[in-house]
């Protein structure tokens, strides 16, 4: 049985601000992908097109002598494409792993990035990109109010991302996340200049993902769609002094709303196919091209409560170790860490636009007819708890090692995380998401 309602938390909708202007715009940032089997052999070529003569390649380790990366060393070859290999790729990169990348990036003097990898890896070549063009002390770009939240002032250098997991969707946004150890805390850096100049989506990089790995990446394309579509609008945040002002994550809008509802369609035809059988190659590729699909949605329409939720329940982590991650360290992987809250959260946002919630409930393959409007958040909920029994997914916080205890250093964790918790369609202060952490203690019964 699923558990209903959360303990403590009474929603209060979102107001019009009365003490400064409210957007009337929103902004598409447009994403340059290329979808197709052996696209990755291309990838060579692409680079003389750039302009390309000494090109650092940030490649998952694990990939070096796989197929993938073995065309991609060929491709690059066979195009006399000067490059060095970085392989120093941490499964959830730090500020740690994150510099050291941008201290190669910059000592090589390259003038093109090519990454190949999972988010993980793509995110760390976004960091280098931008470091290595625009120098400054690492904290300047990082997001508000854990860093500076400095604009980048201008393009980077040429970008091609290729990547390997059907998840996080980062060949499409201008999203870098990190941990930042000191303060046990997840973070990113945003900017529509990170977003790679080309992401090739090679449905043939994806026969070796282990079925953890699919699952946890593919509730990843399942959270950034479903997030965007039941954002804020985009009239609800305020207008900003500048366009160059006006963020990535800037809420639903008519054009992320098509990309974030087809994605939930794909996640319910082929996410259960995908990681049951790694050699359906149909589901596969239908994943791969969903998780680029929902980074165009929420790449321009953001995320919020259970992405920012998530961090601290991954930066806290003590002895969790997943089973098929071959890890040597305590790690909740980002997909589970962000599923883990999104029926509790369901529940909580369902009262600020029912319709929005049965819309994406629908979308992911549930019965809405009949329903009422008062039910929204419990059917939309428990559809996504059919996907995470289904994938063996850990049943709450309390199986990945936390208790109520735990609940206020998460709620502190959390709290920061105002370029997504700002964008929930209900606020959440501290007792509300006292309440939510502790809904998502235990997940079913």
């Amino acid at each position: 049985m699923v558990q209903h309602g959360v303990a403590g938390i009474v929603p209060a909708l979102h107001e019009e601000s009365t003490d400064m202007a409210n957007d009337t715009a929103f902004q598409m940032a447009a994403s340059n992908i290329r979808f197709g089997a052996g696209i990755t052999r291309e990838v060579g070529m692409d680079l003389q097109e750039l302009g390309a003569r000494r090109t650092l390649l940030v490649i998952d380790p694990a990939l070096v002598d796989l197929a993938t990366g073995q065309t991609v060393l060929t491709a690059l070859r066979e195009a006399q494409i000067d490059f060095d290999c970085f392989s120093e790729i941490s499964v959830e990169p730090t500020d740690a792993s994150f510099q050291r990348a941008i201290e190669v990036a910059t000592a090589g003097d390259y003038d093109s990035i090519l990454a190949v990898g999972g988010g993980s890896t793509l995110d760390t070549a976004k960091a280098a990109n931008l470091y290595s063009t625009y120098p400054a002390p690492f904290l300047d770009y990082v997001n508000a109010p854990i860093g500076r939240g400095t604009p980048v002032p201008g393009p980077l250098k040429p970008f091609i991302a290729i990547p390997t997991t059907a998840g996080t969707g980062s060949e499409t946004t201008g999203v870098a996340i990190f941990d930042l150890i000191e303060k046990k805390a997840k973070t990113g850096i945003a900017n529509r200049y990170l977003k790679p100049t080309l992401g090739l989506i090679d449905p043939n990089n994806t026969e070796t993902l282990p079925g953890a790995v699919a699952a946890s990446s593919g509730l990843d394309v399942l959270s950034h769609a479903l997030e965007s579509f039941t954002a804020i609008a985009f009239t609800s945040r305020p207008k900003p002094a500048r366009p160059a002002e006006r963020p990535a994550y800037q809420g639903a809008n008519p054009i992320s709303d098509i990309w974030a509802l087809r994605a939930l369609e794909m996640v319910d035809a082929f996410l259960l196919r995908a990681v049951r059988d790694p050699s359906d190659v149909e589901a596969r590729g239908q994943m791969l091209l969903a998780a680029a699909i929902a980074g165009i949605g929420f790449g321009n329409a953001g995320v919020h409560l259970p992405h920012g939720m998530s961090y601290p329940v991954a930066g806290m982590v003590r002895e969790f170790q997943p089973a098929g991650y071959e890890v040597d360290h305590p790690l909740v992987p980002h997909g589970y860490s962000v599923i883990l809250h999104t029926p509790a959260v369901a529940r909580f946002t369902a009262p600020a636009s029912p319709e929005r919630h049965l819309r994406a409930a629908r979308a992911l393959g549930a019965t809405v007819d009949g329903v009422r409007p008062e039910n929204a958040g419990d059917l939309l909920a428990e559809r996504v708890v059919h996907f995470m029994r289904e994938l063996g997914v850990p049943n709450g916080l309390q199986a990945v090692g936390y208790s109520s205890a735990d609940i206020p250093a998460l709620v502190e964790g959390t709290l920061p995380q105002h370029r997504v918790t700002k964008l929930s369609p209900i606020p959440a202060g501290e007792a509300e998401l006292t309440g939510l952490f502790e809904a998502s203690m235990t997940v079913w019964d």
